[in-house]
């Protein structure tokens, strides 16, 4: 059942049990996560996050922004953990030596965030926790995914940015301060985004964008399935 927690220190920030061990999972390993949020903006809005390990790591690498202190926090909460009670969903999940290739750049990516330091943090519309993953998925387009159209902040570009053509030219996007826009491309299909509400069609993963209600297709972004105990 849902749990409705009435405010930050009665909502669950453990694990969920999703993530394999690391020291038990030998290949190099990228993740990319988004969970509904609470109160009021949780009804439409979601928060995501990046995991990764390098191949023979034995923890993982959790990166978050977030809106209080030193805005870019590594391994504050478990790299799994829940969201506002909220169970996390899977957007990305890449393994091998290809992920092995990628951490790098999403390493430098990270280093690269132009709104890192304290201040660097505006709810709505931007730049916000979806802002910095949105540029690290930019910054890497190799990892072919796009934020779910739930994550409000991801369509504003930094520093003031109108256009952004992908390194690979397989995704566009015009934004009006994260307000007004529109993407297109094989990852974004086409979008339409209005107040940070998307409208669109998905190409890639066949389906729609509803505003306020989010995608529908063949890749809903369900909750990851709860890792049995004992199990790597």
């Amino acid at each position: 059942m849902k749990e409705h927690p009435t405010g930050y220190r009665n909502a669950r920030w453990s694990s969920a049990g999703i993530l394999p061990e690391a020291a038990a999972d030998k290949p190099a390993a990228i993740y990319v996560y988004s969970a509904m949020t609470g109160g009021f903006k949780g009804s439409i809005a979601s928060h995501a996050w990046i995991v990764m390990k390098p191949a023979g790591a034995a923890s993982y690498e959790r990166y978050d922004k977030v809106g209080w202190g030193s805005p870019i926090r590594r391994n504050a909460y478990a790299p799994d953990a829940y969201w506002y009670s909220n169970m996390p969903r899977k957007v990305l999940e890449m393994h091998g030596e290809e992920a092995g290739r990628l951490i790098p750049k999403i390493q430098q990516a990270i280093a690269d965030y132009p709104y890192a330091k304290a201040g660097g943090y505006r709810i709505y519309p931007g730049p916000n926790s979806n802002t910095f993953i949105a540029h690290v998925l930019r910054s890497v387009p190799e990892l072919g995914v796009v934020l779910p159209p739930d994550a409000v902040g991801r369509d504003y570009l930094p520093n003031g940015e109108f256009v952004h053509i992908a390194e690979d030219s397989k995704d566009a996007s015009i934004s009006l301060g994260g307000l007004f826009g529109l993407s297109a491309g094989l990852r974004s299909g086409f979008e339409i985004n209005f107040l940070g509400l998307v409208a669109g069609i998905d190409v890639q993963n066949p389906g729609i964008k509803i505003p306020g209600l989010g995608y529908f297709g063949v890749n809903s972004f369900e909750p990851a399935p709860e890792r049995a105990p004992g199990s790597a």
